[in-house]
């Protein structure tokens, strides 16, 4: 039986150093106390004890106790608000209930597990109350005894890591030697085995970011800018910012963080990086140079100029001072009655016998026809040179070709565009009349105009 005995406290104490993790950060507990053994309140019927919990307070008559450290525990957390202590404890045995003993030797090896009942009821901080249930070895001089043991106690704790322990245990012993009684202990219970590896207060077991000094309102992790976001999950972690912007600030309230605004300070669109564009134009106010009034960005967001106000606007307009029509590019339209005008002037074109110079009465036509042409500076014109059948073909070729061209000099010399006119001879191959006598020949001897567009 004794050997039965001993083997259920060397299982105990073998379980004991098999078991991980007292509080989950600080998985080991060790105290260090008094305690009192109360025989009285347990034994109804034998001489001398009281019916069950009789007294149980009666200190002064029924409590044995040392007075010196007489109890010694090592616990360590398991899981779930679970953990398991052994414990020793010595004591001198003077009161057995009523009865007087010579000063008895008390020697006790408990083991038992403990459950945290702030796990049923929530926390109550600094008050840790649990219910223990357990087994040990009591000695009384050369009596031993095993028993089962059951308790109630709490941890009153002053900091994280020290506190007051008071606990009362009933023991049932299963010999009869010694009887069944109640243990009280009350003393020093102290926690630790923590790590905290990054020095912030927060175990690494709960720690977060178990490397990095953080705060414990953020599980360890820190938040540089204390803008409410932890560093980890904070796209701009030196700059306090908003929540819905993944901790970046947003200046100009647009809803675009100050990193992805091109306008940070202006409130704008995401579809345009943040920045205004207050005419709509699409191009933003600050590329703008017209801001208000609406225009294409190949005019730097201005609208182009119609300067004529003809409705072609300059950009296209070949004529930007002449009001004309698009169809004309912007440029106003020679009339019929203008070309009929140039056709009556150039008939009334002579030159010198055999020579490409004018008469001094051609002069004055040739004027108002370059004044009319300067008017219209997209009308193009072919100047045509003809001449009579006297002399030779080829040598009439280059005559005409010649009058042609010294009237297409000249009108140039008057500001009429050189790309406007186009000269041609055709010697004596289109005659206009007979040149069987002067009269024909006359009219045959002529350059005329012709309105090519």
């Amino acid at each position: 039986m004794k050997h039965v005995k001993f083997a259920l406290v060397a299982l105990l104490v073998i379980g004991f150093t098999t078991i991980n993790a007292q509080d989950k950060n600080n998985p080991w507990a060790i105290g260090f106390g008094v305690n009192a053994v109360d025989f009285y309140p347990t034994n109804p019927g034998i001489p001398g004890h009281g019916s069950w919990y009789n007294e149980f307070g009666n200190a002064d008559d029924h409590y044995n106790l040392l007075p010196a450290i007489s109890r010694l525990s090592v616990g360590k957390y398991l899981a779930d608000g679970f953990s398991f202590e052994a414990a020793g404890s010595i004591n001198k045995i003077s009161k057995i209930g009523d009865n007087s003993a010579s000063d008895l030797s008390y020697f006790a090896l408990d083991g038992a597990v403990k459950y945290d009942i702030n796990n049923i009821i929530g926390s109550t901080g600094w008050f840790d109350p649990y219910a223990s249930v357990g087994g040990g070895y009591t000695w009384l001089d050369k009596l031993g005894a095993g028993t089962f043991n059951g308790g109630l106690g709490a941890n009153i704790w002053f900091n994280d890591n020290i506190g007051l322990n008071i606990e009362s245990k009933y023991k049932h012993t299963f010999d009869s030697n010694i009887i069944q009684h109640f243990q009280h202990s009350a003393g020093v219970i102290i926690k630790f085995g923590g790590t905290d590896t990054d020095g912030d207060g927060v175990f690494d077991k709960d720690d977060a970011c178990p490397e990095v000094f953080g705060l414990a309102e953020y599980n360890g992790c820190p938040d540089s800018d204390n803008d409410g976001i932890v560093d980890s999950k904070d796209a701009c972690p030196t700059v306090a910012g908003l929540a819905a912007l993944n901790g970046c600030p947003d200046a100009d309230g647009d809803g675009i963080t100050d990193k992805d605004d091109a306008c940070p300070n202006e409130k704008g669109t995401k579809a345009n990086n943040g920045c205004p564009d207050t005419d709509g134009d699409n191009v933003v106010d600050k590329f703008d140079a017209c801001p208000t009034v609406a225009g294409p960005a190949d005019n730097k967001g201005c609208p182009w100029p119609d300067t004529d106000k003809d409705g072609v606007l300059d950009k296209d307009d070949k004529c930007i001072n002449e009001a004309g029509p698009a169809s004309n590019n912007g440029c106003p339209e020679i009339t019929a009655v203008e070309v009929a005008k140039l056709e009556e002037l150039f008939k009334t074109v002579y030159f010198d016998t055999g020579k490409s110079t004018f008469k001094k009465e051609t002069i004055e036509k040739l004027d108002a026809a370059a004044a009319i042409m300067a008017n219209y500076s997209s009308a193009k014109f072919s100047i045509d040179g003809h001449t009579d059948n006297i002399g030779g073909a080829e040598s009439n070729l280059e005559l005409s070709t010649s009058r042609a061209n010294a009237v297409k000099d000249y009108l140039v010399g008057k500001g009429v565009s050189a790309s406007n006119l186009e000269a041609k001879g055709y010697g004596e191959t289109q005659p206009i009349a007979t040149n069987m006598n002067k009269a024909g020949r006359t009219q045959n001897r002529r350059v005329e105009v012709k309105l090519m567009n």
